[in-house]
């Protein structure tokens, strides 16, 4: 393939993460945009609006053939878009979760690898240098582990709107749960057993059947446990709305957040502020040995600049034809953990994995 002629891209989906994924091919040489796709007129950045929009997705492929596909509608669209366009013979990035079932999620997979394209699927803190600096430090200490995580978030306004539409197919625990079940495994080479989930629907503006509560924890074979938390709504508390914790025999290394960080701004969920690390060594006197140390995260990349490098992995990952086979194992292990916590919410049982 030559390097020097742009990718053509079709981009699905012009929602929030849509529209920065669109910016990122926009700003990127190596991408050509040749169409967006949406459902409806929605506003658009000026950059965007000179591009032609589609109605059809599986037009856009037939008309246009483009070489990349990048697919970011609703969960329950992804695996039957990306498994349209590898068969057209696109490459795909598709947003997370990659889908809503376990099945869908292994043939998008199965269809990658058989049809020779590349799969990227939208991990976006696994671009980002301060969760990569976490997960090191992390490892560092050895485990067992435990893991104490959440992301609340107290929305109103067009971001409630948003999430009450995400949540007419995906519940919060999974759909941002797949983040850090995939941070809690990058962390542990341990394989989770068993996963256990709670849930509570605490309005009546979303379906019976959805909760917008949920709570997992989940177990590894090598004795770490982990917890993960998500809500959303006008009603969510902004005390400890974000919690990131991964503590071992050895000590802890925890997220410290700014003060007056929000839980609805969008920047909040990716940069870290500080890294602190705490050493468990204790001497004769029994006093710790070290002080706690603190990384300054300064100069991080914002949620657009994430989305970035995101694409340009994507890029890199064609080009120098990249082996993708564990970054697809990751995206379908972590989903399987938080549908298991899904279904453990409303059987109300536990899930062996």
């Amino acid at each position: 393939m030559n390097a020097d002629i742009p990718l053509c891209v079709v981009v699905a989906g012009l929602g929030n993460m849509g529209r920065s994924h669109a910016l990122a091919y926009h700003n990127n040489s190596g991408f050509e945009i040749i169409s967006l796709v949406n459902r409806s007129d929605v506003p658009l950045p000026k950059e965007l609006g000179a591009y032609e929009i589609r109605r059809s997705f599986e037009d856009a492929l037939r008309d246009l053939r483009p070489d990349v596909a990048s697919i970011n509608t609703y969960s329950d669209s992804h695996a039957d878009y990306a498994v349209m366009a590898l068969e057209a013979g696109c490459h795909v990035f598709v947003e997370k979760p990659l889908a809503t079932t376990i099945a869908d999620a292994e043939r998008v997979v199965a269809a990658a690898k058989a049809n020779g394209r590349k799969l990227v699927i939208g991990y976006i803190l696994r671009h980002h240098p301060s969760w990569m600096r976490l997960i090191e430090e992390a490892r560092k200490l050895g485990g067992p582990y435990v893991f104490r995580m959440n992301l609340n978030q107290q929305s109103s306004g067009p971001t409630w709107q948003t999430h009450k539409a995400l949540m007419q197919t995906t519940s919060p625990i999974v759909d941002c749960g797949v983040h850090y079940l995939d941070v809690m495994c990058q962390i542990t080479d341990a394989k989770p057993v068993e996963v256990r989930g709670m849930g509570l629907r605490l309005t009546d503006e979303i379906d019976p059947a959805m909760y917008n509560y949920g709570h997992l924890q989940v177990l590894f074979d090598d004795g770490s446990v982990g917890w993960y938390e998500a809500g959303w709504g006008p009603m969510m508390s902004e005390t400890a709305f974000f919690v990131k914790d991964v503590i071992s025999p050895q000590g802890c290394v925890s997220i410290v957040m700014r003060e007056g960080a929000k839980s609805d701004d969008i920047d909040t969920h990716t940069k870290t502020s500080v890294i602190r690390v705490h050493e468990a060594a204790t001497g004769p006197d029994g006093r710790f040995l070290r002080s706690d140390q603190d990384l300054v995260m300064s100069g991080e990349p914002g949620h657009q600049e994430l989305c970035d490098r995101e694409q340009a992995f994507l890029l890199k990952a064609i080009r120098e034809d990249l082996d993708l086979t564990r970054h697809m194992d990751d995206a379908v292990k972590s989903l399987r953990v938080c549908l298991a916590a899904d279904e453990s919410v409303r059987s109300g049982r536990a899930v062996t994995l």
